[in-house]
């Protein structure tokens, strides 16, 4: 059977960085993150006997074989769900660059999973689909669901507790995240090789678990209040954070460039003028600028006059992870 899914991107405001279960996909602590209409991933899955081997088209070109293991082993993970045998064709695009900081592997693996998942013949709701999406990619359990979202951290050792909840629909309220690009190669470390470097090495990782459990109170009292100012503030504090520890890694992890810091001193200067706005950046040189939608072509305009941006992109919250009747073969 053939199944077709588009999952859009989620961007934490408050950020997932280590993992307390590395099979499971189980992190040290809770996030909170926006999901993005903007930023998405198509893909098609198709179990067939006719397919001798599993095969995956990304953005277009075939991935030789052993580049692809993660996709395997969630085809394997919701074969042996479905109980059933076939290999799997999978077509999977971006309209965002990929492996570059942009949360590519939070889209990839939630679409994934629901189109697999249909695919497969399962029928599964939307927590069991976040679960599921988790597997793959910690963060795409974030992206099965729209607007602002909470993943729980869980106590349960088999994962059962670890899923995402809805804080506040995609329509909630006019906030925004104006996304520069400032880079769109491949970055030298993965999120997945960053956080188990960082939890291993970092001397400051303590102090990082102890302090987000307040962040995530403030995030999402402020989401549910409409406290821009709240929200703003958590959130870059929260990222600082979370790059202070991997900038304290051994061997230091530091995925900022030179554009990274001319976005991050403008904004901050910005405020200084009387503009509010703050910034966010996940594992990666990419900033994503947090206002509300007022001040959305005024940022775009500043934004225009900083050296090596690449690409802005404007993100509204987007919707949850969905079926389409469109097939990518």
């Amino acid at each position: 059977m053939k199944a077709s899914a588009i999952a859009n991107a989620n961007i934490a405001l408050v950020k997932y960085w280590g993992k307390r279960d590395k099979k499971l996909m189980l992190p040290n602590n809770g996030s909170i993150s926006m999901t993005v209409d903007g930023m998405s991933t198509n893909t098609t899955v198709e179990f067939d006997p006719k397919y001798d081997k599993d095969a995956v088209i990304l953005n277009g070109k075939e991935l030789p074989e052993g580049g692809f293991d993660e996709f395997v082993n969630h085809l394997n993970l919701i074969r042996e769900m479905a109980g059933i045998k076939e290999k799997a064709k999978v077509a999977t695009n971006n309209n965002f660059p990929t492996a570059a900081g942009l949360a590519s592997s939070a889209s990839g693996f939630a679409a994934l999973s629901v189109a697999a998942a249909k695919a497969a013949g399962l029928d599964l709701d939307k927590k069991e689909l976040s679960m599921l999406a988790r597997r793959g990619s910690g963060s795409a359990s974030r992206s099965v669901d729209g607007g602002f979202v909470e993943w729980l951290r869980g106590e349960n050792d088999d994962g059962s507790d670890s899923y995402v909840v809805q804080i506040a629909k995609p329509d909630h309220w006019d906030f925004r995240m104006v996304t520069a690009i400032t880079s769109t190669k491949e970055k030298k470390v993965k999120s997945r090789a960053g956080m188990a470097q960082t939890v291993a090495t970092c001397p400051y990782y303590k102090g990082w678990l102890e302090t987000v459990s307040e962040d995530l109170d403030k995030v999402r009292e402020g989401i549910k209040e409409k406290d821009f100012t709240k929200v703003g503030e958590t959130a870059e504090l929260n990222c600082l954070k979370m790059h202070a520890t991997m900038m304290t890694t051994k061997p230091p992890i530091i995925y900022w460039n030179p554009t990274t810091m001319r976005i991050i001193h403008s904004v901050l200067g910005w405020r200084d003028e009387g503009m509010e706005a703050y910034f966010t950046i996940d594992a990666g040189p990419q900033v994503k600028i947090l206002c509300m939608e007022k001040d959305v072509e005024d940022i775009k305009k500043r934004l225009s006059g900083i050296e090596g941006i690449e690409k802005v992109i404007v993100c509204r919250p987007g919707g949850e992870a969905r079926l389409v009747d469109e097939h990518l073969f």
